[in-house]
């Protein structure tokens, strides 16, 4: 139903960049490599079955959801204040600086009545680049997924990664918070907004609504917290290129203010949705290692 109400949103605003797939919020280009022009073969068939890093120098190449990463660092399985879930997927790797980030965010989520520290979804494969199943984006290891299920033990077995889940915030699909939804959940959104590594963090509209009605002071952070669908069992951090990395793309910053209005056209079209397109543009088919940056066949071989 949310995404019925979404799409029928970007038809009306005449959003074809919605297309783009997860968390996308930006303009999506087909950028073939001049490199890998003629190599066809589908991007996440190559990525999604290799299991370690690449031994190459930390970088990311690309964008978000058109990219792969070289270097990656493990999230360690465990830590004093946070775990990694869903350990199968193998897809606790990223970029120096995520891991960082997360290990940070996990301290400040320790200090919070009621969360024991964070637990951790999705990041990124080994090495980056498009995934067999799920996000479109996580390609470049700057992306992380945070449980909106606050920890109340940090020793949970691997079996019991696999077989817990978290809990939704939501109800009036992604309108309204549930009374699951905190005032510490809202206080942890902040922290991570007010991180100056921070470009994006994806939430569903009910929760961005609730945060703009509970802030009395700086508002600032709230640019950064942008209504997207689903992501009401865990919210996504994007994290901006890093200096000095000159194959990595940014998105463009998000529109000026504090995006309250745009939030809450968003609650407006799923409790009313709009007609959808007459004219859907057909469903962007797997990408191919030749619209990857061309550094991506290296690291997809070393």
């Amino acid at each position: 139903m949310v995404r019925v109400a979404v799409l029928g949103f970007c038809a009306l605003l005449g959003l074809a960049a919605c297309k783009g797939g997860d968390d996308y919020d930006g303009p999506v280009e087909t950028r073939v490599s001049s490199q890998n022009a003629n190599d066809a073969r589908v991007a996440k068939e190559v990525f999604g079955y290799i299991p370690t890093a690449s031994s190459q120098p930390s970088q990311s190449f690309g964008g978000y959801a058109r990219g792969c990463q070289a270097g990656a660092v493990q999230l360690p399985e465990t830590g004093p204040t946070w775990q990694a879930m869903r350990l199968s997927r193998n897809r606790n790797w990223a970029q120096p600086q995520t891991v960082d980030f997360v290990q940070d965010l996990s301290r400040f989520a320790a200090t919070l009545p009621g969360w024991e520290g964070l637990y951790v979804g999705d990041m990124s494969q080994p090495r980056g680049g498009p995934m067999l199943t799920g996000h479109a984006s996580h390609q470049t290891g700057l992306d992380a997924d945070i449980w909106m299920l606050p920890p109340q033990r940090l020793n949970l077995s691997r079996d019991e990664r696999e077989s817990l889940s978290s809990i939704s915030m939501r109800r009036a699909g992604g309108a309204y918070t549930n009374s699951d939804w905190t005032e510490e959940h809202m206080r942890l959104l902040r922290e991570a907004a007010r991180d100056p590594r921070v470009a994006r963090i994806f939430v569903f509209p009910g929760a961005k609504i609730d945060m703009c009605n509970w802030e009395t002071g700086n508002r600032d952070w709230l640019r950064k917290v942008r209504p997207w669908h689903g992501h009401h069992y865990h919210f996504h951090v994007r994290l901006n290129c890093p200096a000095g990395a000159p194959g990595c793309e940014d998105q463009a910053p998000p529109p000026a203010g504090d995006g309250c209005a745009d939030a809450q056209v968003w609650v407006d079209n799923i409790l009313n949705p709009p007609p959808p397109d007459p004219n859907p543009a057909p469903p962007r088919g797997p990408l191919t290692m030749a619209q990857l940056p061309g550094q991506c066949a290296a690291v997809a071989a070393n």
